[in-house]
This record gives structure tokens, C-alpha cells and sequence, in this order.
């Protein structure tokens, strides 16, 4: 079932965590905040809606890398009911699309929670004093993607929110598959 998170709450501030990647190394939201910002992006491997964009995903992600914002992707999908989302095919999905960015996985779901996270994919862009900014789609991509002369909405957001501290302030909710929460924790 497709899910869409509310829109920007401006001003929201970020959630610390320290989530492991899929090959165990932990990362800190210390270790990837970007003097410019920081896109947080909530994501998992078998959602259609995240495999429909993950080649732009990248682009945009990458792209924001190389202007000094900070990017993480977490997943935090019930493995057990989900298991191709678990750490070890969350790392060869790391290593085979070539992600530049950390992969973690919460597995106790606390920090997707904790960040208000309800679909993948959720984009969560902050500026650099880790204010949200950002809570919109990547683009007009649902579960295929959009034309590929697309506007490119996070990109674009994120790269004012890098120039001026604060994003748009007309944003589209992301659209997703609803994160796999653990039974005992719905």
C-alpha cells in the first residue's frame, strides 16, 4: 500500500543515532554531516518505488556530496519478515550500485521513529545548523519513473537549502511502500 508523509515540519531539528552498515562498521550522524547540509534518506532494497529511482537517487545523492552536503541512507525495515532487506544484501546493494554514501540499518527501528520516517523513500533535508528544510519526493517519479527531463525537486531543494539555510517552501510529499515496522512495535 502506498504511503505519503506529512509534509516539511521547518525547523524540526535532526536525531542523533549510531546505526551500523550492512558490512557492521558503525556511522554516526556526526560522521556524515555536511558543512551545507545533510539529507537524510529512509530507503530499502525491495520497495518498487526506491528500485523505480535508485539510479537517480544516486545521481542526486552524489551530486549533493560533491557540494558539501552530507548524505546517509538507512533502512529500517523488519528483516526477519523482510529479509532481503537485512545487512547482507543491504551491503551488496551498497556495493553493486556503487553508493558513496553510508547504507545503516536500524534494526530496532527506534531512530525511523524517532525521525517520524513512514514510507520508503523519505527524504528528510536539513541545513547546516540541522534544521529540516526538506521533507518532499525526489522527483515526479511514482512506481516508475518519472520522464527523465523530470524537475530534480531534492536536488534542487537541497542546493537552496545549501545556498540560503532554508528550503522551498512548496514541497510534494514523498510516495512509498509503508516501513515494514516489527509487530511487536506497530
Amino acid at each position: 500500500m502506498a504511503v505519503s508523509p506529512p509534509v516539511c515540519d521547518f525547523g524540526a531539528a535532526w536525531h542523533d543515532f549510531a546505526l551500523p552498515t550492512g558490512d557492521g562498521q558503525v556511522v554516526t550522524l556526526a560522521n556524515v554531516t555536511g558543512a551545507r547540509g545533510t539529507l537524510v534518506m529512509f530507503i530499502c532494497n525491495h520497495c518498487p518505488y526506491v528500485r523505480a529511482i535508485l539510479d537517480r537517487i544516486l545521481r542526486d545523492a552524489h551530486g549533493l556530496m560533491d557540494q558539501g552536503i552530507g548524505v546517509v541512507a538507512i533502512s529500517a525495515n523488519d528483516a526477519e519478515a523482510y529479509p532481503q532487506d537485512g545487512p547482507a544484501e543491504m551491503a551488496r546493494l551498497a556495493r553493486e550500485a556503487g553508493f558513496r554514501f553510508p547504507y545503516l540499518y536500524d534494526r530496532t527501528q527506534h531512530i525511523a521513529r524517532a525521525y517520524g520516517a513512514e514510507c520508503t523513500p523519505d527524504f528528510f533535508g536539513y541545513n547546516s545548523a540541522g534544521q529540516l528544510q526538506y521533507r518532499g519526493r525526489l522527483d515526479a517519479s511514482g512506481r516508475n519513473p518519472a520522464p527523465d527531463d523530470a524537475r530534480r525537486e531534492l536536488y534542487e531543494a537541497m542546493v537552496m537549502i545549501a545556498e540560503t539555510g532554508a528550503g522551498p517552501r512548496d514541497q510534494v510529499a514523498s510516495m512509498g511502500c509503508s516501513i515494514k515496522w516489527k509487530a511487536d512495535q506497530e
